[in-house]
């Protein structure tokens, strides 16, 4: 079977990757038994592809995975796209629109997006049957969607009774091919997570590996089936080999991965490789969520920690790696032996653990970092922003700045109230002003639709907006702009506070990435909470840096990740040796 395959496979106008006699990934899909489907056709015209992909949701939180509509998959076949000359002529471009819409590629589209928001294997099995026995050409797109519906689970291994998706969607893998509509990271990451739900993370790294065969690029999304298939079955050096393929591709893990990983290793007592994921985790995570804050409680009371580490070190490399790294870890492995005393304690509000008394250190941002920071932040807000608009507030800024405090005023405006309130947005306008050490304004950031129009031309809110613009305090943002980008960008380039109750966490602030701006974030983020008790609370940025942190003598204090710490009071982890050194 597989020697009539690879003849098929050279007869392709694919890339010479994919016909290769030796490719494993095809080795595999074909061992995988056929479902006997007397709908398929054995081969069809080979046809043009668009390069898309299949946009998922959640992947961080391992919800299920949904289709998302508003990318812009090309899925209708050319013939649908250019009708002939003497129909089109005829029609106007809604009409034609409207046709394109109604064409059966457009249809089997929607209705296998409607069978992966609501689960539904069957429904989609059904409409591809439908659409080969039809004759319908499908689309890498199409595929892509039945792929991901096949690979449905609830997270365990099922059998192929239980989802006649599993015994179907190798066939369906197999048919894409041999309809020469060539995969994209979004189809080989599909084949993976069958491979994951048949029980068989092997196949899914194969399937990852098999990527560079085709040039592309794997996602953090296609190694997970891997890694955690391999972490779920206590296979600990395959996933350590497909941690390694991810830092070869460059791909960055997250905290669903460091977890598996130290999982993993704790099950198998490496004590090495938990010391190097704790370590990962402060880099890249910082603040750990309750299943992870949880896990590594457990790894500190076990035996296996109590065995790990050091009697002697030298106490001068010691210094020079807390040094070096900036301040907050060394790197030198476990310091101490003996039995760990772990106790969940708080810091107050100097940064000293309320357990073991010891003063958290504030961890430098390195000033070039700001630099290449603010640059790109202002690449990112000119490809996103009307480039002039956003150059033009770039020397406006030249002009009237450095400011002590920028403020975004939409957000302030709004705390706590049912509309927005000029006078509340004053009083922290004030508050910053007083506090100032010049004395001077802070920078108020408003859309240009809060400044003309409604409350703004109340006589008291326009002579206070006035008050600021004559200062050079207030800048409006255009029509259609985010001002996001403003208020940011303003605050990073005068290396001031920022005050807004904005957690910054959406798409935006997203592609800042996960290694500076957090950092940054904390040192200079500044909040607020109105209360009839308290009036107008400042909340300042914390004197020690929220992160995981490694002393010189061997203690750890790992912080848990809250959704607001103005209302709630942020748990750390004390972990420390029994016997002192």
């Amino acid at each position: 079977m597989y020697n009539r395959f690879r003849v098929m496979l050279r007869a392709t106008c694919f890339t010479p990757s994919l016909s290769r006699a030796c490719c494993p990934l095809f080795a595999l899909i074909l061992s995988t038994p056929s479902v006997p489907n007397p709908h398929l056709r054995s081969s069809s015209p080979y046809r043009g592809y668009h390069h898309s992909s299949l946009h998922v949701k959640g992947t961080r939180e391992r919800r299920r995975i949904l289709v998302d509509h508003n990318r812009h998959l090309c899925t209708i076949p050319e013939a649908a796209k250019h009708p002939p000359a003497s129909t089109s002529e005829n029609l106007s471009r809604k009409a034609r629109k409207k046709a394109i819409q109604q064409s059966p590629e457009s249809m089997l589209k929607q209705k296998l997006d409607m069978c992966s928001r609501n689960g539904n294997v069957v429904e989609a099995l059904r409409l591809y049957d439908e659409a080969k026995r039809n004759g319908l050409q499908l689309s890498q797109y199409h595929y892509n969607v039945l792929l991901y519906v096949c690979s449905l689970t609830d997270g365990e291994p099922e059998s192929s009774s239980a989802n006649p998706g599993l015994s179907r969607g190798f066939d369906i893998f197999k048919q894409m091919i041999v309809d020469k509509v060539v995969p994209n990271e979004a189809t080989f990451t599909n084949g993976a997570r069958l491979a994951v739900a048949k029980d068989d993370p092997e196949m899914a790294f194969d399937m990852v590996k098999q990527m560079k065969a085709f040039g592309i690029q794997p996602r953090l999304r296609s190694y997970g089936p891997a890694l955690f298939g391999f972490c779920r079955k206590g296979d600990a050096e395959k996933a350590y080999e497909v941690d390694a393929h991810m830092v070869e591709s460059e791909v960055v893990p997250e905290e669903p991965e460091l977890t598996a990983l130290l999982k993993v290793s704790m099950d198998t007592k490496n004590a090495d490789k938990v010391y190097e994921t704790l370590q990962r985790l402060r880099d890249l995570v910082r603040q750990v969520s309750k299943p992870t804050f949880d896990a590594i409680e457990e790894w500190f009371k076990s035996k296996a920690a109590a065995e790990a580490g050091v009697e002697k070190w030298d106490v001068k490399k010691i210094r020079d790696g807390v040094v070096s790294g900036g301040g907050g870890w060394h790197g030198q492995g476990w310091l101490g032996t003996g039995k760990w005393n772990v106790t969940r304690t708080e810091m107050d509000e100097d940064g000293v653990c309320k357990c073991c008394k010891e003063k958290l250190v504030c961890i430098d941002i390195n000033p070039v970092e700001t630099e290449n920071f603010a640059a790109s932040l202002t690449r990112l807000a000119c490809q996103k922003e009307v480039k002039a608009s956003f150059n033009q507030f770039q020397e406006w800024l030249e002009r009237h700045g450095p400011f002590d405090a920028v403020i975004d005023g939409a957000n302030m405006g709004l705390v706590n109230q049912r509309s927005f309130s000029f006078f509340q947005l004053n009083n922290v306008v004030q508050r910053f002003q007083q506090i100032s050490p010049s004395k001077r304004l802070p920078l108020v950031i408003l859309h240009r639709s809060r400044v003309v129009g409604g409350p703004a031309t109340y006589p008291k809110n326009r002579a206070l907006l006035e008050r600021w613009k004559n200062a050079g305090a207030l800048y409006a943002t255009p029509p259609g702009s985010n001002d996001d980008w403003y208020w940011l960008y303003a605050a990073v380039s005068c290396k001031c506070l920022l005050v807004t109750n904005d957690e910054m966490r959406d798409h935006l602030f997203q592609l800042l990435g996960t290694s500076f701006f957090p950092r940054w974030k904390e040192k200079h983020q500044v909040r607020i909470s109105v209360s009839r008790e308290e009036g107008l609370k400042l909340h300042m940025p914390p004197t020690y840096s929220i992160i995981i942190q490694e002393s010189e003598d061997g203690r750890w204090h790992v912080p848990m990740s809250i959704e607001d710490d103005l209302q709630t009071s942020r748990q750390w982890l004390c972990a420390r040796r029994s016997k002192s050194h």
